[in-house]
């Protein structure tokens, strides 16, 4: 099959195909008298994955164009111009015309690619199996200890858990806090969609770092708030910029990932930080503070977060245990003032009715300082170890082409590559050598970079991962 679908289109990929296979059955490249390819086939001819199919499949089954029969596989309906048989709604079309917008199709077409066994994941943000405290957790979950009631909790999450909340980012982040003060939600996912939601309109302007893990997400889009850069440089932000937005836009929120920055792995200073928060308080601007890495710094030198700094109350914190003791738990929290608590807490419980007893009552046993310490120090040792795998790998596979910097911690590498190669060429070629990473445009505004992720694989496969990416790369140059 010549035809291909073009994956720099602005056309969903499953609409092309169908759209072709349409237009074939109109101009007789697909004959009535013969079934059409099978999805396993004709994905392997269009070089997507078979799910794509699929869905260009229930395209044109809803349009009335093909018939599909368990055994006799997909052919041309027999009834193509007459109203003889039933009409099935065209989901596709209610699944676009949906108000919460879909992820980034390139988002899309990397969770596809997780799920194949033999692809390296340099692409995804959680820890790997092998990091996560499973025998430690096993033993809580088996402890004999039940929640206290399984009925729905208390608004805000299971009081236990936000005294111990209260308490860990005392120790750990010297913020300074109290349990009414706090919502638990599910990891900080949800945490910002709630935010996004409840205390912005359609119109507002935000500011947020560029690039960021927050360009990664519609839901801003889906809210019709309007986002402006803030470029991230080696120290982070510059606080200078900020002002000069301000000067000449409205600006309702800054969101802002201070701490071993998603994706650059950066630390805006302390002086920076301190700056921020004076900008703040003089315009009276609510920051947001997402903070999942903090804790990984690989010297274990504590870092001060932007609310500890807060005096006034300016700063809403988000935090989470998705990023250093396991994604699945899905435990997250927000901190801020009571009233805005409170808000978000009523939205939460208008879409979920509050969190999981079991998920709350393992975190509040996890996060005691016997479990939590020895976790945190084997974690900052792991991925340091990782970090320095995927520094040599690069350095030892493709050292005079790419440039990149160490991060102190998190889970992040940002790496420039040459201008002249185009990303998702790049991308693709390195999907066909068996490894996924995250290209910069899906983050920001810079498509001369990518994202590696260094905590999904262990230090072999990274080598093995880096070393098929420089094979990619080393094919446009």
């Amino acid at each position: 099959m010549k035809w291909k679908p073009d994956r720099m289109a602005k056309k969903p990929i499953y609409k092309q195909i169908a759209d072709y296979i349409e237009s074939g059955i109109d101009d007789g490249t697909f004959l009535a008298d013969k079934p059409l390819p099978s999805e396993r086939t004709l994905a392997n001819d269009l070089q997507v994955n078979r799910s794509t199919i699929v869905a260009a499949y229930d395209e044109l089954q809803a349009n009335g164009l093909i018939e599909r029969k368990k055994g006799s596989g997909t052919t041309i309906s027999r009834d193509i111009w007459g109203m003889e048989k039933k009409r099935i709604p065209n989901w596709n079309r209610y699944i676009e015309a949906g108000s919460f917008l879909q992820n980034l199709p390139i988002t899309q077409r990397l969770r596809e690619e997780m799920t194949e066994e033999d692809i390296i994941n340099l692409a995804s943000g959680e820890l790997s199996e092998g990091l996560f405290p499973t025998t430690t957790l096993k033993e809580i979950a088996g402890s004999g200890e039940f929640p206290e009631t399984l009925g729905y909790d208390h608004p805000l999450g299971n009081e236990k858990l936000r005294e111990t909340i209260a308490a860990h980012v005392k120790e750990y982040k010297a913020i300074n806090t109290n349990p009414s003060s706090i919502l638990i939600t599910s990891g900080a996912q949800q945490a910002l969609h709630l935010v996004v939601q409840c205390l912005l309109k359609a119109g507002d302007t935000v500011a947020i770092e560029d690039p960021s893990y927050s360009y990664h997400l519609p839901v801003f889009q889906t809210a019709g708030v309007k986002t402006l850069p803030l470029p991230v440089g080696k120290h982070g932000i510059n606080p200078d910029d900020l002002v000069s937005l301000l000067k000449v836009h409205k600006i309702r929120m800054i969101f802002l990932n201070p701490i071993f920055q998603n994706p650059t792995g950066t630390i805006l200073n302390y002086s920076g930080r301190q700056r921020v928060i004076d900008i703040s308080a003089k315009f009276g601007i609510p920051i947001i503070e997402d903070d999942p890495y903090s804790l990984t710094s690989f010297n274990g030198e504590k870092m001060s977060t932007l609310k500890s700094m807060d005096l006034n109350g300016n700063v809403l914190y988000i935090s989470s245990l998705s990023k250093i003791v396991a994604s699945g738990l899905r435990i997250g929290w927000i901190i801020g003032p009571r009233a805005v608590i409170e808000r978000l807490s009523d939205a939460k419980q208008q879409l979920d009715f509050g969190h999981s007893a079991f998920s709350q009552r393992i975190a509040d046993k996890f996060l005691q300082p016997v479990y939590f310490n020895p976790h945190m120090k084997r974690l900052r040792r792991q991925l340091a170890n990782r970090r320095d795998q995927i520094i040599s790998s690069l350095q030892f596979h493709i050292g005079d082409y790419v440039t990149f910097y160490a991060p102190e911690g998190g889970i992040h590498l940002w790496c420039r590559i040459p201008t002249k190669i185009n990303e998702m060429h790049l991308l693709e070629e390195a999907i066909r050598r068996g490894v996924i990473y995250l290209p910069g445009s899906a983050l920001g505004t810079r498509s001369t970079y990518i994202r590696f992720t260094f905590a999904k694989e262990d230090e072999a496969r990274i080598d093995q991962g880096i070393k098929r990416f420089s094979e990619a790369l080393k094919h446009f140059l």
